[in-house]
């Protein structure tokens, strides 16, 4: 990119990348370096419940992990889209950095994450998103915003910790440690297709689709990308 940032300037390597999931994650790595948005890391996530009915929401990527070869996010698993992944384990994912002028969309297979990979990550949150998971039934209807933070006030009496409502600083100890809930955890889209776009001048744009045949999780790492420029 030049100092203008101006949009034409960046294309796609040619020849293609053997693995293009390398130069997706180096774009998410220097979306969060710039800081130019809010949730650098927030994706579209896609699916589709046992009536076709397609669903979308925004959710925050934890992880590109290249090697492995997948995206992972974490949520309530009955949620709606946890019981939409249940159903029908495939999904749809979009980034879009718009300063950058660069966009990924993937699509794969989702399988739940370990125990310990939850556990590990669950751990790592600021204690109140972990009263938050407790605290909420995500999707389901409530009756009010008083309710809702009333079940908060209500989930930090049982785990001992003072909590006086949004806002609330970090107590200087907290008594008990607030584990996992078993319906929470994370989900590891296993990449077998993937597009890298490039905002062009006149809107020639620079686009690209890798695909792969992704089958037995052992084989994820090993499955080769076959590359593909578009017209845009």
């Amino acid at each position: 990119m030049n100092a203008n940032n101006a949009p034409w300037t960046e294309t796609l390597p040619d020849p293609l990348p053997s693995n293009p999931l390398l130069v997706a994650a180096g774009w998410l790595e220097q979306a969060q370096r710039d800081a130019s948005q809010p949730n650098p890391n927030a994706m579209v996530l896609a699916t589709v419940d046992d009536q076709g009915q397609p669903s979308a929401r925004v959710v925050l990527c934890k992880e590109i992990d290249p090697r492995e070869g997948s995206i992972k996010f974490y949520t309530n698993y009955r949620s709606h889209k946890g019981r939409e992944l249940r159903g029908n384990p495939r999904a749809a994912v979009v980034f879009h950095w718009d300063h950058r002028h660069r966009q990924v969309r993937a699509e794969g297979r989702v399988e739940p994450l370990s125990e310990a990979e939850n556990d590990d990550y669950f751990r790592s949150r600021p204690w109140q998103s972990r009263l938050g998971a407790w605290a909420s039934q995500q999707s389901e209807p409530v009756a009010s915003r008083e309710a809702l933070v009333a079940a908060v006030a209500s989930t930090a009496r049982r785990f001992d910790i003072p909590y006086g409502g949004p806002g609330t600083p970090e107590p200087a100890a907290i008594s008990t440690d607030i584990p996992r809930p078993p319906n929470w955890g994370g989900f590891r889209l296993r990449v077998e297709a993937i597009e890298l776009w490039v905002e062009g001048e006149f809107r020639i744009h620079d686009r690209a689709r890798w695909t792969r045949a992704v089958g037995q999780p052992q084989d994820a790492t090993n499955a080769a990308w076959s590359a593909t420029r578009l017209q845009p």
